[in-house]
């Protein structure tokens, strides 16, 4: 078993970083303005869900080999930079759909879960960063090393859900009080679609490794 220093390090530093404002942030604070709390919240919920496999992954060995490729890094990266631009069009294409309900979400909750989970499941540098920073708090004489991994994986998953969720429900706070203006909401809408569109392009331009 992880010794609880360890675990609370871990935890303190998950904090640090997650709070700052990052690719997730932007997505559910994108989310949120475009469609409501509901949607910011179920976004987060999947985004969690769809960064599983790359903490199974790394806790079996996997996520070095994936970290270590370019081209698999590259394509994973490619391909999620441009699913977030697809959202952010259709984030756009759809912000005059909200007026009549600051809370109506564009599709039902599975739909706004499996999106979230694709952006997390295309998120390499979620894969990058359990290979780099997992490891560091590990104990190999506490027991198997696969098993810490796993639980310091889903510790800071718990940790992205709690942070994430007050990212998203602040931004859909504010975007209630834009809705008394129904074309403060409708530009709010497409801000957030412009957020995500500007967040794809940002990960698609980043350098291959980062």
């Amino acid at each position: 078993m992880i010794p609880v220093d360890n675990l609370l390090a871990f935890a303190l530093a998950s904090v640090l970083l997650i709070v700052i404002p990052g690719p997730s942030v932007l997505f559910v604070v994108g989310r949120s303005l475009a469609y409501g709390r509901r949607a910011a919240v179920l976004s987060v919920v999947g985004n969690a869900l769809g960064t599983v496999p790359a903490v199974v992954a790394v806790a079996c060995g996997v996520g070095a080999v994936v970290a270590s490729s370019v081209v698999a890094f590259t394509i994973i990266k490619i391909a999620g930079a441009v699913y977030l631009v697809w959202l952010g069009i259709q984030a756009i294409r759809s912000r005059e759909a909200h007026l009549p309900s600051v809370e109506r979400a564009p599709a039902s909750d599975w739909a706004l879960l499996r999106q979230g989970m694709i952006v997390g499941l295309t998120n390499p540098k979620i894969i990058a960063f359990f290979v780099a920073v997992l490891p560091q708090f590990v104990e190999p004489s506490a027991g198997p090393v696969w098993a810490q991994l796993l639980l310091l994986g889903l510790v800071f998953q718990v940790i992205a859900l709690v942070c994430d969720s007050t990212w998203g429900l602040a931004a859909g706070t504010a975007r209630l009080w834009f809705a008394r203006s129904p074309h403060r909401l409708s530009t709010l809408s497409g801000a957030g679609g412009v957020m995500m569109i500007g967040l794809g392009g940002t990960l698609a331009l980043s350098g291959s490794k980062s």
